[in-house]
């Protein structure tokens, strides 16, 4: 069943939030029509691959054609028109960032698989739930209203100031009149008269003097207030659910908004600026005894400069956190000498300002790192398919200097990937008369000089993220603190919904939280440090929790992903539990665990009965990845044979717990049918037939497990059903034997 599919049959307060993330970048529409299509690209290596991408592009607008073509011949008008608004929407947004496309989509693809993961859990996750607070939904509603009302208390301000400008000219226009005449006239009664009239005509400027100022200084007020208290924390929860979901949480959206009330904020106090600028010209022209101007306007004029100065401050983020191509779902590790990707937007999109700021990167000197490739670009509107003033270093790689290197032998492993760096980026604006100097910095960053320390480096991100949400405390391992593990096993399960495609359930979460802990207790409020998660060996192994988790993560994603994403492998479930579950299930009936013991490595346990009706268990030795490179996981399941004592080889593998025919679960993942095997011909004239490994265990009668399945034996299905017909089973199973021993 494909992706989309499950997600059509989620409930609707699920299909509620995965409405929320289509929209006309990528149309649900198109992500419906193009389902398989879609699902079977690597669109996450496109995100960061900009050739990769365009071709991508190109062929998501060949399938749109051939959904025209067949719209047409249907005659579904409504379905044409649609699609033709689309297609030209895509070429248009995406033809000249065609990665843009690439990262939507593979979010989109990303988040859908943490819906379905989280539609598979009894409960949502203490994180996931914070993030989703009601409070926040409101809060945000109440800052957009509340901009909107500063932006319109601002332009009717203007209108205020317009009729003091008028009112004023009307003033200046009949007090030069009077001072023009002769000295006779203007002691006549008619003068008088008009001069009490011009007193009143200042009285009533001085009040509307008074009250634009007042006006003003309450626009000022509101927008100090909302920036001071509810668009603060906006931008602070967005920062939180950025670090969220770079760690494989939900999609972090809301930037959008913020850039629209930072920029409406924005306007209203260059507004604002202007206002008082023009007090300040009517200022030249008349002023009195009393006269609040002078005494009003340097006050609001310095608080409305320290505003927009924090506002822009503010407003430069990080959008897309450092990251390498090759590794798009491992943000913040970064290798010396590899290039990495990050994404800057100022939430102020002025018009004035495209191309007009320039940003540097730089990079901490705590272990005298350089950044080598293009470190100064112009900020621009051009490149991002939304329009946001934005700028993206594509080209970056981090560079340690010989004096720092030449130490590196006496550091460990945790040394290295313990220790965070920040990348800073720093610019200047400079608009209507102000110069404002920006800086900001990423989240920390890992820096490994060998793919090797990527797990560990990955583990030290997890545990940043998860644990703290100060953006810059370089320092956090010095004293790493402890984690609840609730979260933690939340953040576990993300990793293998965002990497692999499917989330783990509760059953598997207990049996990782009973591995971390060592005893089955309720760990809601449980404790986890930082050594347990990932320095110190497991009981009994020779290796951490994080790396045994981090290698089943490896196995999965290499070799039996598809498997996975069905939900056919239990995966994490004790050797006790899966006794428990498969005892009273038909003989034959077989679950697929990762092993315990090995690194790296899957087993199956099958169920049988002995004649006297005792139930017993059998393990195969588990698979690695050598094995699996050589032969398919579903083939193994599919061909594997055991001999027992006097028998001839037989599959044992019947049903999928609970009770999944074999075939029915795993038949699609087969690389080929056993019919589709050609038989060899009467007279052998039509060539060879085609051969494949089938894996063999010897069963004995004193042993309940059966030995290393590793002889394979080159012998297609369909050669061995020829074998049966024409040899008995005793000569047959003298073969194997011969070929077991000498092996």
């Amino acid at each position: 069943m494909s992706q989309w599919s499950q997600v059509q049959q989620l409930e609707i307060k699920f299909l509620e939030q995965v409405d929320q993330f289509y929209d006309d970048n990528f149309p649900m529409e198109i992500r419906h029509l193009l389902a398989q299509w879609i699902e079977s690209q690597d669109w996450e290596a496109a995100s960061n691959n900009e050739a990769m991408a365009m071709i991508l592009l190109q062929n998501l607008l060949i399938q749109v054609d051939e959904q025209l073509d067949r719209v047409s011949q249907e005659k579904n008008l409504l379905l044409i028109h649609n699609l033709k608004r689309i297609r030209k929407l895509l070429q248009g947004k995406y033809h000249g960032n065609p990665m843009h496309i690439a990262v939507i989509i593979s979010n989109c693809l990303r988040e859908e698989r943490r819906i379905l993961a989280a539609a598979s859990m009894p409960v949502q996750g203490p994180l996931e739930k914070s993030l989703q607070n009601s409070v926040v939904s409101e809060r945000q509603r109440n800052v957009e209203h509340k901009v909107s009302a500063i932006k319109n208390s601002a332009q009717m301000t203007d209108q205020d100031v317009k009729y003091l400008e008028d009112l004023q000219e009307e003033f200046d226009f009949r007090y030069k009149t009077i001072q023009s005449l002769e000295q006779s006239d203007k002691n006549s009664a008619l003068i008088k008269q008009e001069m009490l009239a011009l007193q009143a005509m200042l009285n009533t400027l001085d009040y509307k003097r008074k009250e634009v100022l007042s006006k003003i200084g309450r626009v000022i007020h509101e927008i100090d207030m909302l920036m001071s208290n509810m668009l603060t924390e906006e931008l602070l929860d967005w920062k939180r659910r950025q670090q969220i979901a770079c760690i494989g949480g939900p999609l972090h959206g809301g930037l959008d908004q913020l850039q629209n009330c930072f920029t409406l904020l924005a306007e209203s106090l260059f507004q604002v600026r202007r206002q008082l600028e023009k007090l300040d010209e009517l200022l030249t022209r008349l002023t009195y005894d009393g006269d609040p101007i002078p005494v009003q306007r340097p006050q609001l004029l310095e608080k409305v400069n320290f505003l927009l100065y924090n506002l822009f401050r503010n407003s430069f983020v990080v959008e897309r956190q450092p990251c390498m191509p090759t590794h798009p779902q491992r943000p913040m590790v970064l290798k010396t000498l590899i290039q990495f990707t990050v994404k800057l937007r100022l939430l102020i999109k002025l018009p004035e300002l495209n191309y007009q700021i320039r940003v540097k990167a730089t990079i901490d000197n705590n272990r005298r790192f350089v950044l080598c490739g293009t470190h100064v670009k112009a900020m621009n509107m051009d490149e991002s398919a939304n329009g946001s003033l934005s700028v993206e270093f594509r080209h970056l790689q981090p560079k340690e200097m010989k004096s720092s290197a030449g130490s590196k032998g006496n550091e460990g492993p945790h040394m290295v990937t313990e220790e965070l760096h920040s990348i800073s980026f720093e610019t200047q604006v400079c608009l209507y008369g102000l110069t404002i100097n920006l800086e900001t910095s990423s989240l920390p960053v890992v820096m490994i000089s060998n793919v090797s320390q990527l797990p560990n480096a990955w583990a030290s991100i997890i545990w940043y993220n998860l644990s703290t949400n100060d953006p810059q405390n370089l320092s956090f391992f010095n004293n790493p603190p402890a984690a609840t593990l609730s979260q933690l096993l939340e953040v576990l399960s993300w990793q293998f919904s965002s990497y692999v495609g499917r989330g783990l359930n509760s059953e598997q979460l207990n049996m990782l939280a009973e591995k971390l802990m060592g005893q089955q207790v309720s760990y809601n409020d449980y404790q986890l440090s930082w050594a347990k998660f990932c320095k110190e060996h497991l009981p009994g192994k020779s290796f951490t929790f994080w790396v045994w988790l981090e290698a089943i993560l490896d196995l999965i994603k290499k070799h039996i992903l598809p498997l996975w994403i069905d939900g056919y492998v239990m995966g994490f479930v004790s050797k006790e539990k899966e006794r428990i579950l498969l005892k009273d299930k038909t003989p034959g009936t077989f679950l697929l665990r990762f092993s315990e013991s090995n690194l790296g490595g899957i087993t199956f346990t099958w169920v049988d009965q002995l004649e006297n009706g005792e139930v017993t268990f059998h393990s195969v030795e588990p698979y690695n990845k050598g094995r699996l490179a050589a032969l398919p996981f579903a083939d193994i399941l599919r061909d594997y044979k055991v001999i027992m004592a006097d028998n001839v080889p037989e599959n044992p593998l019947k049903y999928l717990y609970p009770d999944i025919p074999k075939d029915k679960a795993f038949g699609k993942h087969y690389s080929c049918q056993p019919n589709e095997v050609s038989k060899p011909s009467d007279g052998g004239v039509k060539g060879y037939v085609p051969s494949v490994f089938i894996p063999v265990s010897k069963i004995l009668n004193d042993s309940t497990d059966p030995h290393s399945p590793s002889d394979l034996l080159p012998m297609s299905p369909s050669v061995y059903a020829v074998l049966r017909e024409h040899l008995s089973p005793t000569v047959i199973e003298t073969a194997v034997r011969c070929k077991h021993f000498h092996s």
